[in-house]
């Protein structure tokens, strides 16, 4: 990964002393509220409903053991003794004090991480596979060129002040994994007729209160340029997009109201400017970046021994749901289960994350990776060690074998935490854990996303779940929403809202009758995604509705 050089660490920590300056003149009440916002967000910080939130970035979603046990110091020492797992691969923190936050960041700047470019309307964290470098479907690792896009982008000035925020995904897998259709861009490498790799550019993608699939811009970029396609795209956006109202002012709804091909000669016409200019990206920086993402030292002939459990049921469902093909012999990713019954989806205690870093230097090379499911992955783990690993996880509560299933809920705070909350979040999936807490009728139901946000932000992704909540208010009570039809990845698609929505109490069951439908009507080896495509939304809305009070 990544690493340091004197420089990275000197803007970090110069970082970290103007934050301090900044928040002693808010404090002795020489900055108003207003003055010290745009400079709080600068620095990942948010005023919630309760308390500070602080959210640190984690570029693509990777970490060191190092770093991830200092995330666990930092929860014991200035939050309640636990982190939060977002969508964007990052970690929040919910319970900071206001005056301990500059010291926060400055342990964060001694293991080479800040809370830059994680607020605010700038270019947010690059995001990409959890799987990335180590999966058998990868044409290119773009943990490479999401490096470069980094340093790029952090205190990039021409876009420090944009219009609102704007996200960048890439995948280098044949499945997409990065949701890239439903970001600002989306870059997408593959092989083209001529067996030549190049990258498809996605454009005016996202969720949120107007939720937008991506429209292609390009369908064959060259890597070498794009930064600086990349730029083109921003500057027409820095220029044309909305300012006087901030609920229009994201480039999907620039590129819906101009079109796309109108969007794209914007960008064309920018681009004759800085193409083949010095952010052009040749071997030499690739290189250099490259160098840092270098393959451990894999192990040959490792014994597969899984035979030898194949009594042992728990085991098996863990190892069929949590550990992914790898492109080494020998070899699987695991993922570690944020989602157990009872807890909030995403969160992970000091202990918890204090184990997986421990068990990320036995077993896996020292990294760990962030999901955008919002889970824990060690990419690198022996055959031969899969079950003595499990045996280690399972005192922590990492091994939930629910990854891809029903109760693997990507959630968000809600309004637990999140001042922009209508409704609360996770007691709704806690609700929805706890009715489906049976392994066998989970894996019988098969592969599932569920997804659940509190307020139109979707930043529980709710738009593209297979199931989808949507908390929304209704004469200042809790009400909740339900989509079908969503789904993420190669074939994104947004639900389609069912009905009038229902209340807290009732939301468990519905979606219980949601899965009787699924069940009744699937064919064989039929998974919910594709019955719901088969079939549409009637047969739910007939039996969900048939004899309702709800409206």
């Amino acid at each position: 990964m990544y690493k340091y050089d004197q420089i990275d660490q000197k803007i970090v920590n110069e970082r970290v002393d103007q934050y301090q300056n900044q928040l002693n003149r808010y404090l002795n009440k020489e900055l108003s509220d207003e003055e010290f916002r745009p400079l709080r967000l600068q620095n990942g910080l948010y005023i919630q409903r309760h308390a500070p939130m602080l959210r640190v970035a984690i570029p693509y979603g990777l970490l060191s053991s190092n770093q991830l046990y200092k995330l666990a110091d930092i929860a014991d020492k200035y939050d309640r003794g636990y982190g939060h797992f977002s969508t964007r691969q990052n970690i929040q923190f919910n319970w900071p004090k206001l005056e301990d936050t500059p010291n926060i960041l400055r342990e964060l700047a001694e293991v080479e991480m800040h809370a830059i470019q994680t607020s605010g309307n700038c270019i947010r964290n690059i995001t990409t596979d959890q799987f990335a470098g180590v999966t058998d479907d990868e044409i290119i690792d773009p943990r490479h060129i999401a490096e470069i896009i980094r340093q790029w982008s952090t205190f990039h000035p021409e876009f420090a002040l944009l219009p609102r925020k704007f996200k960048i995904a890439i995948t280098g897998s044949t499945k997409d994994r990065a949701l890239v259709q439903c970001h600002d861009i989306g870059l997408e490498f593959f092989n083209n007729t001529n067996n030549k790799m190049t990258i498809k550019v996605w454009v005016g993608g996202g969720l949120g209160r107007t939720p937008i699939i991506g429209s292609v811009i390009k369908n064959e970029l060259e890597w070498k340029h794009i930064l600086t396609y990349c730029e083109a795209i921003l500057r027409v956006y820095n220029l044309y997009g909305r300012r006087d109202n901030m609920y229009k002012a994201r480039i999907k709804i620039l590129v819906k109201s101009l079109g796309i091909e109108a969007f794209k000669k914007l960008v064309e016409d920018e681009w004759k400017y800085i193409k083949d200019g010095p952010n052009t990206i040749n071997t030499e920086e690739l290189g250099r970046v490259k160098k840092y993402f270098s393959e451990p030292e894999y192990k040959k002939n490792i014994k597969n021994n899984l035979k030898d459990y194949e009594s042992n049921k728990a085991f098996n469902q863990w190892l069929s749901r949590s550990t992914n093909t790898h492109k080494k012999k020998g070899y699987r990713a695991v993922t570690f289960s944020l989602k157990e019954t009872g807890c909030a989806p995403g969160d992970a205690s000091s202990n918890q994350m204090r184990a997986v870093s421990n068990l990320s230097n036995e077993y896996s090379f020292g990294e760990i990776r962030v999901s955008h499911e919002q889970n824990l992955i060690l990419a690198d783990v022996q055959e031969d060690k899969l079950h003595e690993l499990w045996v280690k996880a399972k005192e922590y509560h990492l091994v939930t074998p629910n990854i891809g299933l029903l109760t693997d809920i990507i959630c968000c705070p809600g309004g637990d935490f999140c001042s922009l909350a209508n409704a609360k979040s996770i007691p709704i999936a806690q609700s929805i854990q706890d009715l489906f807490n049976d392994m066998d009728y989970l894996h019988d139901i098969g592969d599932l996303n569920l997804n659940i946000s509190g307020c139109m932000n979707a930043c529980g992704h709710h738009h593209v779940g297979h199931i989808g909540i949507l908390g929304v208010d209704k004469d200042g009570s809790e009400w909740y929403q339900v989509t079908l039809g969503g789904n993420q990845g190669n074939f994104a698609s947004i639900g389609k809202v069912i009905g009038p929505s229902f209340s807290a109490e009732e939301m468990p069951y519905i979606v219980k009758k949601i899965i009787e439908v699924y069940l009744n009507n699937r064919q064989e080896e039929e998974i919910f995604i594709d019955c719901v495509s088969r079939i549409g939304l009637e047969p739910f809305k007939n039996y969900i509705y048939k004899d309702s009070e709800v409206s």
